[in-house]
C-alpha cells in the first residue's frame, strides 16, 4: 500500500491556520518595518547596489505572497522605504507558488521561487539585479557583537548546515528512464 506525501497535508494546515489567525494590522506593520530596517542594513554595505537603487528612487515594488503584501519605494539615498498604501506600484512581484514548504525547498537548494512580474521592465532588471548580487554578510555582523574567531566558527557550521540540507533536499540522481 503506497503512503502519501504529508506536503499537501501540511500546505493544508497551513492554509487553515493562515485562514483563521490573521496577525493584528500593528504586527503586519511593525514586521514590515523591520523587513526595511533589514534591507537597508543590507543595502548599506553595498555602495553600487544603493547607486542603482537611487536611480529608481520615488518608484514603488509591490510584493505579494498569498494574502501577505508589502510596497517599497526607493529613496533618493538609494535605500528602501515603506510606500504609502494608495501608492500605484511601477513593479509587482508575485511568489506563485502558494505552497511554504515548496518555497522552504526551494530556498534550501539555492533556486529563487517562481514569481509573476508585472510592470515597468527596467524596474524589474534592477531589482532582480540587487537580488543577484546583493548578500547579507552576517558573519561580519555577528563579529562586531561575539568577536571574529566565534563569528567565523558559527559561520562555518551554518554552512556545513546549508550543505548538508541542499544534498539532502537535492532530487536523487538515479537512473534515467530508458
Amino acid at each position: 500500500m503506497a503512503t502519501q506525501s504529508p506536503i499537501p497535508f501540511l500546505d493544508g494546515l497551513f492554509d487553515k491556520v493562515a485562514s483563521t489567525l490573521q496577525p493584528p494590522g500593528w504586527a503586519i506593520d511593525e514586521i514590515q518595518r523591520r523587513l526595511v530596517l533589514l534591507l537597508n542594513h543590507v543595502l548599506m554595505q553595498e555602495p553600487q547596489a544603493r547607486e542603482r537603487l537611487a536611480r529608481q528612487s520615488g518608484r514603488v515594488v509591490e510584493a505579494q505572497w498569498r494574502v501577505f503584501v508589502v510596497r517599497l519605494a526607493a529613496t533618493p539615498a538609494g535605500l528602501l522605504e515603506l510606500a504609502p498604501a494608495a501608492a500605484a506600484p511601477d513593479l509587482t512581484l508575485t511568489l506563485t507558488d502558494e505552497s511554504p514548504l515548496g518555497l522552504a525547498q526551494a530556498a534550501v537548494r539555492g533556486d529563487k521561487p517562481p514569481i509573476r512580474i508585472a510592470g515597468d521592465v527596467q524596474f524589474a532588471a534592477e531589482i532582480n539585479w540587487l537580488v543577484d548580487n546583493v548578500r547579507w554578510d552576517l558573519e561580519e555582523d555577528l563579529a562586531r557583537l561575539v568577536g571574529d574567531a566565534p563569528a567565523h566558527a558559527a559561520a562555518q557550521v551554518a554552512r556545513r548546515v546549508a550543505q548538508a540540507l541542499r544534498g539532502f533536499a537535492a532530487p536523487a540522481a538515479g537512473p534515467g528512464p530508458a
